[in-house]
């Protein structure tokens, strides 16, 4: 092989190394719909910071994973996530620790006990703590050559998830940014590789069944909230355009979750939602993700209406990664 395609060939698979690093690591969104290829196996030692914007409006406070409905409410939000996620080998599997940091504005009718609140809040929600391991699949990837024979066949992870209550929270409404709460999340990512996994032509079906456990708010305006466990099935199916641009569509469905304050007892969810997610690489460490998501079974006031638009920006790096790029260049 000419020196030319040696070091054309090396360069791309760094640059698929890098992908795989950043793809797999954001956006970290455990608040919303989980990303499609959020749960892709990567480089061990990889590191990520994300930040993530969205703007979303319905009947529902979306800082509250809950998604407890309000009928005939609107509410309006600007969230913004900020995070960091380091991958590592564990017993010889891919695992993955990330902290994430909402915060943003809400503001928007909500009714309580028969009172109507016209409220407004801002400031930090509750920070929530992510692990994820590898149960059944390919070992950890150690090195470049690990990543470069890859595939990750049929993929099955654990995954849980704790949020901290420590957001901006005022028990004189019900509106907050903060839950006052203890809340988290057990899941079973599923990856399922659908054809060759060559860079450009690589498809998957992913899924993501998972239960939501929520503590009690006992000072939910002077009462005491409760809420049921919520059931969440996220779907993806994904397909590389090029070898810097993908695309998914999206389903989620949302089941159980009834809410009850004071004894009195709302609506159990039982919604879909569809959506679309873009995904491009701007450079080796920085990858732009466009989103859109939409409930669509939301006619009757008790069903959960939510629609929202997601840009994400994700900082990837990896320590050996970078060493052979700047091995690379003085060559």
């Amino acid at each position: 092989m000419k020196k030319g395609s040696m070091k054309q060939a090396m360069r791309s698979r760094l640059v698929l190394v890098t992908l795989l690093a950043i793809g797999a690591l954001g956006p970290l969104q455990a608040l919303a719909q989980v990303p499609a290829r959020f749960y892709w196996d990567t480089l061990s030692g990889s590191s990520a910071v994300p930040l993530i914007f969205e703007s979303i409006s319905g009947n529902t406070n979306p800082f509250d994973p809950a998604h407890i409905v309000t009928p005939d409410a609107n509410f309006d939000a600007t969230m913004a996530i900020a995070g960091y996620a380091h991958t590592f080998s564990l017993f010889d599997r891919s695992a993955m620790a990330a902290i994430l940091l909402p915060m943003g504005r809400i503001s928007g009718d909500v009714t309580v006990a028969g009172r109507t609140f016209n409220q407004s809040a801002s400031g930090f929600g509750d920070p929530m703590l992510e692990f994820s391991m590898t149960v059944i699949g390919p070992p950890a990837q150690k090195n470049i050559p690990d990543v470069i024979r890859y595939e990750p066949g049929f993929t099955l992870k654990l995954l849980a998830d704790l949020a901290l209550p420590i957001g901006e929270y005022d028990n004189d409404q019900p509106l907050n940014i903060g839950q006052n709460r203890w809340y988290g999340r057990l899941g079973l990512p599923v990856i399922w590789q659908l054809g060759p996994w060559v860079p450009g032509r690589r498809t998957t079906l992913e899924f993501l069944p998972a239960v939501w456990l929520f503590g009690n708010n006992t000072d939910y305006v002077v009462q005491t909230l409760e809420t049921d466990p919520m059931f969440q099935l996220d779907a993806h199916l994904t397909r590389d355009f090029t070898e810097h641009l993908w695309a998914s569509l999206d389903a989620v469905w949302y089941n159980g979750g009834k809410a009850t304050v004071d004894g009195v007892q709302g609506e159990a969810l039982d919604n879909i939602g569809l959506g679309l997610t873009l995904g491009y690489a701007v450079n080796d460490n920085l990858n732009l993700t466009l989103g859109y998501k939409s409930t669509i079974n939301d006619d009757a006031p008790g069903d959960l209406r939510m629609d929202g638009f997601m840009a994400t920006l994700v900082f990837g790096w990896h320590p050996l990664i970078e060493g052979s790029r700047r091995l690379k260049n003085e060559q």
